[in-house]
């Protein structure tokens, strides 16, 4: 990266952290896929400035690794999967990458040893905990940011998004669900909001739909919900879930989980707020696949030691 004159000083320079890091030590989870239903274990390993964050999977003898960024990924049902070129693909990552997003790991090595990664609980927490417990490392590196310049708009039917300039990294999700209403989180993505509000929301769906969808889903060629149940899913009941939900509004919250991990592929921490009506993987790639398209509405920057921002070029 090449810095450039420092622009004026940003209101949201001091929560930055000035520097890329990683992780302490390896972190390891390890349970069945949401979708696959196969047993799978994952290695978060430390890796170094400008790594990024980067899931290797061996196959047939032969080391395939896939960065987690936006040009790699690839639709599939209900989840996030990375693929590069007709290489191997790995799936269910969302949770893991707002996890990394949220704890402020910006390189790490992701050591998979099946298609798809353990859903553990259906949340984010497990890896939450696992990347606290080893610790963050800053590294002799300017942690770079995207920061939006104007607001990008993406809209399909009744999914609405839209990203706009604001002091940090902001968002708010709005779900409408029968028996439950109208459902918002909204706030400041930071390593503390994330562990308190929304790491613990899990993967929800209705349980009356729950037999018959598996039921289907076992004669696709396409595995999904093959490894779901009510250890790993909040199956939804009325107005509350099988067993309790952990939040009266943890399907939003859920939702929210998972639009800072999708838009982590932007492969830089952003500085922006979004706004979400009812998101979903597909239509939050949409938001960050138009917002990367126009270079106008975005730059990148670091920040000094007396807070003002300076304007970089990507390597």
């Amino acid at each position: 990266m090449n810095a450039s004159a420092p622009l004026d000083p940003s209101p949201a320079a001091a929560p930055h952290p000035r520097f890329e890091a990683t992780l302490g030590g390896t972190a390891m989870c390890a349970g069945k896929g949401l979708h696959t239903g196969r047993r799978s274990s994952a290695r978060i390993l430390p890796a170094p400035a400008g790594h990024g964050v980067v899931f290797r999977r061996i196959v047939a003898g032969v080391a395939h690794e896939i960065p987690a960024l936006w040009t790699n990924r690839r639709s599939r049902p209900l989840c996030t999967a990375l693929q590069v070129g007709d290489g191997p693909l790995v799936r269910t990552v969302e949770h893991l990458l707002a996890a990394l997003a949220a704890e402020r790991i910006d390189n790490a090595l992701v050591e998979l040893d099946a298609e798809e990664l353990p859903i553990l609980d259906g949340s984010a927490e497990p890896w939450r905990a696992a990347i606290a417990a080893v610790g963050r490392v800053e590294l002799d590196r300017p942690r770079a940011y995207l920061r939006v310049l104007k607001r990008v708009d993406y809209v399909s039917g009744p999914h609405n998004q839209r990203i706009e300039p604001a002091p940090s990294f902001q968002i708010s999700t709005v779900i409408t669900l029968s028996h439950f209403g109208r459902l918002r989180w909204e706030g400041a993505v930071t390593p503390e909001t994330f562990a308190r509000e929304l790491a613990a929301s899990r993967s929800f769906g209705r349980f009356k739909w729950a037999f018959p969808s598996k039921l289907i889903n076992l004669f696709r060629r396409e595995p999904v919900l093959r490894g779901a149940d009510l250890k790993n899913t909040a199956a939804l009941w009325g107005k509350t879930a099988i067993g309790g939900l952990r939040f009266p509004d943890e399907p939003v919250r859920h939702r929210a989980l998972d639009l800072i991990g999708d838009l982590s592929l932007a492969g830089a921490p952003l500085i922006g707020r979004v706004f979400a009506a009812r998101p979903g993987h597909e239509h939050n790639f949409g938001l960050l696949a138009a917002l990367m398209a126009d270079h106008s509405a975005w730059e990148l920057v670091v920040f000094d030691v007396d807070g003002a921002a300076r304007r970089v070029e990507a390597a």
